[in-house]
């Protein structure tokens, strides 16, 4: 069976508290469903923890809108590092975490009406959408774009998670793993020069390449209604030499840890990874269970992570077993569904009895 890449589940988030970000994020982005929350030892992620098995508190949340969620993650027993720069768009890994709206003014003036100045105003990116920056009060950079991929319509100014802004060394070598693994085929601008839409963030007043891509076919299996179309956009810094975000820094420091995409058929995925030359860095296989499951508290499945060329972490969970209802004990077997289908509206908007209401 070919693999099947089903939407971007989430983008990780170190941080140094996991409830003062959260709150942020749920009044201005939205993000107010918990799907998970545990804290638990990082004992596979060994490559990038230093070695050493790190304790940590996570929580796993989305905007019910429609796009993937956050991964806020905080480590428990030790001071997460911020950058020892100050990070500029280009610099190499994710600078900007997408996040969808319907009117781009709406979403700006939800922002700028309680005290939070966007970076830049509304204006069109060079594939002609509407978008603007903001950056929150824990150093992170969000764009805020025009999207018509919604799976529902809670009245909230912005959805979910929608894609990435990934800095890179060499757009084309980059490609091999966003359009080629990752499916994102189908161009919607790739220029070159100086933008106006970036002079609002740090270095952006520099010449970049710029390529914003999405994917030719919708997304396939359980989450996709949900999880909607994506963009990837990848900038090339072309006058000066980026720096590495996550330079002698730690995956759960301050900062966008890694993208997470949702799949199927980790087997097939693996043998295309290793044919491309970007095999999996990380594997829980070798913790897994009698049924084939590797136990993340709530949750269960199989997870894997690889770098893109440039040491961007790239994270794939396949699923098993998801919470659904705790209180109840209910939880959904992934495995026992067709993997292409979507599943009916009426079970993902049960999600919306876990809401938190208040933090």
């Amino acid at each position: 069976m070919e693999k099947i890449i089903c939407g971007i589940q989430q983008i990780g988030i170190g941080v140094t508290n996991v409830y003062e970000v959260w709150k942020w994020y749920k009044e201005f982005l939205g993000t107010d469903i918990r799907i998970f929350e545990d804290s638990t030892v990082a004992e596979l992620m060994l490559p990038y923890t230093g070695g050493q098995p790190r304790e940590r508190h996570a929580v796993l949340t989305v905007n019910l809108q429609g796009g993937g969620g956050l991964e806020i993650w905080q480590y428990k027993g030790r001071t997460p590092l911020a950058p020892s720069f100050n990070v500029q768009i280009g610099d190499y890994g994710i600078y900007a975490i997408k996040f969808k709206c319907r009117d781009i003014n709406v979403a700006y003036n939800s922002f700028a009406s309680k005290g939070v100045e966007p970076l830049t105003k509304p204006q069109k990116n060079p594939a002609g959408i509407n978008h603007f920056f903001v950056k929150d009060p824990f150093n992170n950079t969000f764009e805020i774009f025009e999207s018509i991929s919604w799976f529902k319509n809670d009245g909230k100014p912005t959805g979910g998670v929608s894609g990435a802004i990934v800095g890179v060394s060499n757009i084309d070598n980059s490609l091999k793993v966003y359009t080629k693994l990752l499916g994102y085929d189908k161009v919607l601008s790739d220029l070159t020069g100086n933008f106006s839409d970036l002079n609002g963030l740090p270095g952006g007043s520099g010449t970049f390449r710029r390529i914003i891509l999405t994917h030719s076919k919708p997304r396939k299996g359980a989450f996709s209604a949900l999880f909607g179309d994506t963009q990837i956009e990848l900038v090339q810094a072309m006058d000066r030499t980026p720096n590495k975000i996550f330079k002698d820094r730690l995956w759960g420091d301050l900062g966008f840890i890694h993208l997470c995409f949702d799949i199927k058929n980790m087997d097939s995925l693996e043998k295309e990874c290793n044919e491309l030359g970007f095999p999996f860095t990380v594997n829980s296989n070798i913790k897994h269970n009698d049924k084939g499951s590797f136990d993340m508290g709530e949750a269960a499945g199989h997870f894997t992570y690889i770098e893109d060329p440039d040491g961007t972490l790239i994270e794939f969970v396949e699923a098993h077993r998801l919470p659904l209802l705790k209180s109840l004990g209910i939880s959904l077997n992934l495995n026992k569904r067709d993997p292409e289908k979507s599943l009916p509206h009426w079970i993902i908007n049960l999600m919306g009895l876990k809401k938190v209401k208040g933090l």
